[in-house]
């Protein structure tokens, strides 16, 4: 019976932060993102974009690429909660979602909570908002709403369970949930640290001395002061996740109407059989199966589906059964369920080796994707995934080495087959419907009869580039063995297996029979482990088109090892006695757990954060400058209030632009159509150069150094549609023709640019000026290194926020543009010119920007051009937000890099001359690259080279067009820096670290390097830190003990580093305006942007501080009066960049200036009012300066004079796993001379971001093209930035407040990440020695280049691809 027939449809009813939406029609590809920014006023679930296309400029334009995975739902920006009633049980299910793959008719009769419902500025924050804030949580605050309802996810289901009422002001939730419950959100900004101290603090067993810097409490203070500082948070009287009146309508199972949803709702396996064959007869309709819609995340659809058939209300489906012989679980069971009913197995219903087996697949499901992706994805999903589209499932290979089975149904036909025979199997037909899987439960001599004494044996291994999950593994695997003790020979035998291994680039998981086969029977010996790593490496071959294949082989052997390992040499025996004896196969199991940890895993180490320290020096001298006061809108961010560009209303009639981006890198375009032959669905206009008005120009971008054009050529065209996601679509199906004959061939290299002269030019102003006599002192060296080679490559920005911008038309030929955007007044004059009309008729503004680290300065220009000439085009307002992989493409990101060095040295390891021959890759156009050479020269000066020679080449290539990244040249000086150093020390054998201090610039070659920028004497403050960090960080103890670690543990070695950063500081012109209104408020206008930052916190303490010296009732509080407003070209011009991280000091000076004009206005009046009165008032005092026409408003322009320094140490330690390549931070130390801190609470968290961003840079973030140049790490799967989980185990920072000028925070410490990279290369040094030794040759102190990033594949090749079976070799020798 079809479903329409069953009973009569319904409505699409549901709630959102406790108010009833209903919904007569929609289209049933729409999401629940979609919805909520659209139709309501909760805009806090903020938009990753989808992939469909987008612009380029850079490039001729060509065909998106429309079977790309998508890769959203990876990021948690969107994250909400959405609770199901169970009426039968009375019961409410509460779990978190991502609400851009949530399909909106998948709610019904479902009740939505987003951040807002939680508390807003007018009914009161909750908690999680001021903790947030008040812990300096939230820095962009785009992330930051997913953030809290994660937490508040968490929160509420710790409140279900039957643990001890916890202490007033804490919840039930424990530290390790309320780290994880955050562990899938992806931040760019803060570092993760005071996200997971913000977390913490509703735990119950939280030591509150492990919470850090915030502003409730001061060091010193009691517990019991702390805790009553604490916003309260009751866990009893918390938030109604599901309202009443929607418990009483209940109609989640009710189906909807199919003429206007299309959805269908089947509520039994006859049901659906009816529809598959209804639909199946009917080859015009195409059909889709939903249950959580996740797999949308990886693989978008290009074309939406006619008819969706929901499938979660089939029992047969979204049942969970158990009895002795196994669990069996529907294919609709969510894998948080199953996780779930994996981990609720226990020794009444299974034997404890069966619990074992169940309970370790549990643990591996944790690490598949986010949490709020298990919430809904399902296992029967992921398996067909794995089946159909060749995913890289862990859920196929783990089930596979347990011997499940699944249920399929095929029309009306049943089958129940092996899970390896269900993988190999030929794509079934449409009515084909995967409805269980059953897992089996284990038991000793399962398989055997005669075995009394047989162990089992159950290990999953996982190699990712983030341990918790929200990352495809690189090889996935899982082993199953019966173990008993030789009763002919010592040792132990091998009486079963299965071995599986899956996501390694294959087309699914499989059995290692061969390899089974092998080794059933036999007595484990290093010989036998040997054989058998060889038949694996033979077996697990990566097909061709898979990165790193060599890598993934050897993972496959190093996983294989580590299982069986610790059952061969010395202990088998001993093991083999522990059974023979006691017959105690949990005390064996024990023992092989305890030797698999003492010989693979030394220290256990936790999970995430285990402890972190902040140490600042405060000061109230200037108050309330220098106070650590909570970051300005951090809570209004936290609660979703806070307006990005995108979350503007669209106005009435508003249209949506896409772009189109190319595949070539150079080539004709000899014209444009679409698949269809007309415009497609939605597309109202393609918009092109002949749009640019007479008087106009083809300009989409300007810097100092030229321009750059907005249309390529005539040809090219921008969609313009009714819909972004029409939009999308269409620039998705355009096919563009090119013409490729009679060009050169494109330059893709800085080799082939340089072989062809194509270089642009870098103002001489620009170039910097060698040091010293390089003849002279390569002569003085008694040792040289010639021609060394280095490669660096790129970093892309990843803000949260993709470019975005909307253009409304205004009267009088005016237009109004809302930019995400760095520099408003570049991006109006561009406007401006490409229109063809005076700059008075343009108006750009922005309130604040969701990430920027320098990718919206110049790459946000086109954008709003584009969004500002279809809107005077068409004189409707119009928006373009750019989808991220698009964003990839055209941001360019950080500039790659070769260099080539000499460098001569004395035996003591002191630098006398380093010559340097660097080629920047810019790319296509010159955006800002031509100060490059500058910025890599400033970093790199950090030593004394004695002296010091270059020629910097800015190459021009045909490649999107690189600009600045946060700390742009600079990083990558301060790399080449360490990397020469690393060489010298190398060369001699000599310790690093002694070859760095004896290079650590004195004063006198200081000034010799940095010539007017050195300061006094008494500010060189480097050395003194230098010795500060060993002190404080224990550097010198701590060599002991990695050396002593290394000495004992052969399968993981540990590194340690330091490294100085000497950053020179150059302030720019910057505007302000500060304006008293009639009641005392202080409005306040800068030309620096708030991108989260802390530039508005810090702009409001000193016009607190300045205006305080007009002695006057109330004047020395005036925080809470003063608000800094957004950006508007036309209200303060001359704006400027906000970039190099001193916008936020030169923005303080401006505003300044501007309170010192206003005090001297107002301060006659103030003695004249006070002989009067005796004492006024700061209202009455402004109220009386407005009565007597005193002008209360004050415009600046800081024009600054002084170039500083600033001074940064920084040590690392880390640990290198040698089977895995997986190096994870143990420890980091910071200690930054800011000279004098504004906030020290803003500067520690830009300290802790930009550290963690330069993680990424050095160990994690591959930015690879493909032959064309074309990017192809597109989005969230592909592209790792740091996670919770990958930044340091401990994380200490301490901020110096020297006194001598205010240095910047968002930038410098960033370099300090080189330092992970150096201690990462120390225990990779300390692997190859041990490698050396096993073949029996005496180690000598060879050079080896660590590529940058580090990755896992990169490590692990340069510990020994072959080191297991050179280990076992070595073995056998002996």
């Amino acid at each position: 019976m079809l479903e329409e027939e069953r009973e009569e449809g319904k409505n699409l009813v549901f709630a959102v932060n406790g108010e009833r939406f209903e919904v007569s029609t929609v289209d049933p590809s729409t999401t629940l993102l979609h919805f909520l920014r659209s139709q309501t006023p909760f805009k806090s679930v903020r938009l990753e974009p989808p992939l469909f296309t987008a612009i380029i400029r850079r490039r001729s334009l060509v065909k998106g690429e429309a079977r790309f995975p998508s890769l959203v739902g990876g990021c948690g920006a969107c994250v909400v909660l959405l609770s199901k009633y169970d009426p039968v049980l009375d019961r409410v299910e509460d779990f978190t979602v991502s609400s851009c793959l949530t399909l909106l008719c998948s709610v019904n009769g479902c009740s939505i909570t987003t951040t807002e419902g939680l508390g807003s500025s007018k009914v009161g924050f909750h908690p999680i908002h001021q903790r947030f804030a008040g812990f300096h949580a939230s820095q962009c605050g785009f992330c930051t709403p997913g953030m809290c309802v994660s937490l508040f996810s968490a929160l509420v289901n710790a409140e279900k369970t039957h643990r001890p009422e916890p202490p007033q002001g804490f919840s039930k939730l424990t530290i390790s949930e309320a780290e994880k419950a955050i562990a899938g959100n992806l931040c760019r900004c803060t570092g993760y640290r005071p996200i997971a101290d913000a977390c913490k603090s509703f735990a119950a067993d939280v030591d509150m001395e492990d919470l850090g810097f915030n502003s409730f409490w001061r060091k010193g203070e009691s517990k019991e002061v702390k805790v009553s500082r604490l916003p309260l948070y009751k866990h009893h009287s918390e938030i109604c996740t599901f309202p009443e009146f929607l418990k009483k309508e209940n109609k989640s199972a009710m189906a909807l109407d199919l003429e206007r949803y299309c959805w269908h709702s089947p509520v039994s396996v006859q049901e659906l059989q009816s529809l598959l064959e209804h639909y199946d007869s009917n080859k015009k309709t195409s059909i889709k199966l939903v249950v959580g819609n996740t797999g949308m995340g990886y693989y978008k659809e290009v074309e939406d589906y006619d008819t969706y058939v929901d499938i979660r209300h089939i029992p047969e489906l979204s049942m969970i059964r158990k009895d002795q012989t196994g669990i069996e679980i529907g294919a609709t069971v969510t894998i948080s369920k199953a996780i779930e009913a994996l981990n609720e197995a226990n020794g009444g219903d299974f034997n404890s080796e069966g619990v074992m087996v169940f309970k370790k697949i549990a643990d591996h499901m944790e690490k598949i994707a986010t949490g709020f992706i298990r919430n809904s994805a399902s296992i029967g999903g992921n398996l067909v995934m794995a089946w159909k589209n060749h995913f890289p499932s862990d859920i196929s290979t783990i089930l596979l080495a347990v011997g499940a089975m699944v249920h399929v149904m095929t029309g009306h036909k049943y089958e129940k087959l092996m899970l390896e025979e269900f993988l190999e199997r030929p794509l079934l037909d449409s009515t084909s419907v995967l409805l269980s899987i059953k897992i089996p439960c284990w038991y000793p001599g399962r398989n055997l009869t005669s075995e009394t004494k047989t162990v089992l044996l159950f290990e999953t291994y996982r190699a990712a580039p983030r341990p918790l999950g929200s990352a495809l593994p690189h090889l996935n695997a899982a082993f199953l063995a019966e173990v008993s003790p030789c009763n002919t020979s010592d040792g132990i035998k091998i009486n079963n297996c299965q071995l599986a291994f899956g996501a390694y680039g294959t087309k699914h998981a499989i059995r290692a029979r061969k390899v089974e086969e092998f080794l059933i029977g036999k007595v484990l010996s290093f010989s036998v482990l040997y054989e058998a790593t060889k038949l694996v490496g033979a077996i697990v071959v990566p097909e061709d088109v898979t990165s790193s294949p060599a890598y993934r082989s050897s993972l496959a052997v190093g996983y294989l090892f580590e299982f069986f390992g610790s059952l061969t040499g010395e202990r088998a025996q001993f093991l083999s006695d522990c059974l023979n004896g006691y017959n105690n196969s949990s005390l064996f199991k024990d023992l092989r757990i305890k030797q698999n940890r003492d010989q693979f895993d030394q220290t256990k180490l936790p999970t995430l954060i285990s402890s972190a320290k902040q140490v600042v020096e405060l000061s109230r001298e200037y108050y309330p400058v220098g106070e650590p006061i909570t970051k300005a809108g951090a809570a209004i961010q936290a609660s979703g209030e806070a307006v990005f560009v995108d979350d503007i209303t669209s106005p009435a009639n508003c249209l949506y632009g896409a772009f189109i981006y190319s595949t070539k890198p150079l080539a004709r375009i000899k014209g444009l159509e679409f698949e269809s032959k007309s415009l497609p669905r939605g597309v109202t206009g393609l918009l092109s150069y002949k749009d640019i008005p007479e008087c106009g120009e083809n300009i989409g971008s300007k810097t100092l150094f030229g321009t750059e054009p907005l249309f390529a050529d005539e040809l090219t065209r921008v969609p313009v549609a009714d819909t972004q996601k029409n939009a999308d679509r269409a620039a998705n199906v355009a096919v563009v023709n090119y013409d490729m004959g009679n060009l050169e061939l494109p330059i893709l290299s800085v080799e082939e640019a340089i072989e062809r002269s194509s270089l642009f030019e870098v103002p001489s102003f620009l170039y910097p000026h060698p040091i010293g006599d390089i003849t002279k002192g390569m002569d003085e060296a008694d040792h040289k290194i010639l021609s060394a080679e280095i490669k660096l490559g790129s970093q892309y920005y990843f803000y949260m926020e993709t470019q975005t911008a909307l253009a409304v038309p205004d009267e009088d030929n005016c237009l109004v543009v809302y930019s995400s955007i760095q520099c408003p007044e570049y991006a109006h004059a561009t406007i401006a010119r490409c229109l063809g009309i005076p700059e008075h008729n343009v108006r750009v503004i922005t309130r604040r920007v969701g990430g920027g680290f320098g990718g919206k300065a110049i790459k946000a220009m086109p954008v709003a051009t584009a969004c500002a000439l279809a809107a005077h085009k068409l004189c409707r307002p119009v928006r373009i937000y750019v989808n991220r992989k698009t964003d990839m493409i055209m941001a360019g990101g950080r500039h790659p890099m070769k260099i080539t060095y000499s460098v001569g040295f004395k035996s003591n390891g002191k630098v006398t001359a380093l010559q340097l021959d660097i080629l920047i890759d810019a790319g296509l156009s010159p955006d800002v690259s031509p100060i490059m050479p500058g910025t890599i020269l400033e970093a790199l000066k950090k030593y004394d080279w004695g002296a010091l020679h270059f020629d910097i080449k800015v190459c021009k290539t045909n490649l999107p067009s690189r600009s600045a990244m946060r700390a742009p040249g600079e990083v990558q000086g301060s790399f080449i820096a360490e990397a020469v150093i690393e060489h010298v020390a190398s060369t001699l054998s000599m310790e690093v670290d002694t070859v760095r201090n004896i290079n650590l610039h004195t004063y006198n070659s200081l000034n010799m390097f940095y010539e007017n920028s050195s300061g006094e004497s008494m500010e060189y403050t480097l050395p003194s830190i230098w010795d500060k960090l060993a002190m404080s960080s224990s550097f010198n103890q701590r060599i002991v003990t990695v050396n002593e670690f290394n000495r004992i543990n052969i399968w993981r070695k540990r590194g340690i580093s330091r490294v100085p950063v000497v950053n020179e500081v150059s302030l720019r012109q910057t505007p302000g305006k500060v304006s008293i209104l009639s009641d005392g408020s202080v409005v306040v206008e800068v030309g620096g942007i708030e991108l989260g930052q802390g530039l508005w916190t810090k702009v409001k303490q000193m016009v607190a501080f300045a205006l305080s010296s007009i002695q006057c009732v109330g004047s020395g509080d005036l925080l809470e009066k003063i608000r800094v407003v957004q950006s508007d070209t036309l209200s303060l011009i001359q704006g400027g960049l906000t970039a190099g991280s001193t916008t936020s000091e030169s923005s303080c000076e401006a505003v300044r200036l501007c309170c010192n004009t206003l005090v001297e206005r107002l301060t006659p009046l103030n003695e004249r009012l006070l002989e009067q009165m005796g004492s006024i008032n700061w209202e009455t005092l402004i109220l009386q300066a407005h009565q007597q026409a005193v002008n209360l408003s004050a415009c600046s322009l800081y024009v600054p004079d002084i170039t500083s320094m600033s001074y940064l140490n920084y040590g690392a330690a880390v640990e290198v796993n040698l089977l895995t390549g997986q190096t994870t931070i143990l420890r980091s130390d910071i200690v930054y001379d800011c000279g004098r801190s504004l906030n020290p609470a803003v500067d520690l968290g830009q300290i802790e971001g930009a550290f963690v961003q330069g993680i990424g840079f050095f160990m994690l973030e591959e930015y690879p093209t493909n032959s064309d140049g074309l990017v192809i790490s597109n989005g969230t799967w592909t592209y790792k930035i740091p996670t919770m989980d990958t930044i340091p185990k401990q994380f200490n920072v301490e901020i110096l407040n020297s006194g001598h000028h205010r240095e910047p925070s968002g930038e410098p410490p960033l370099l300090l990440a080189v330092s992970v990279h150096c201690a990462t290369r120390a225990a990779i040094k300390e692997a190859r020695k041990q490698l050396t030794s096993w073949s029996g040759l005496v180690w000598s102190d060879s050079t080896f280049h660590l590529k940058v990033p580090a990755t896992m594949p990169v490590v692990k090749e340069l510990c020994g691809l072959d080191s297991v079976e050179r280990y076992l070799q070595w073995r056998m020798g002996k």
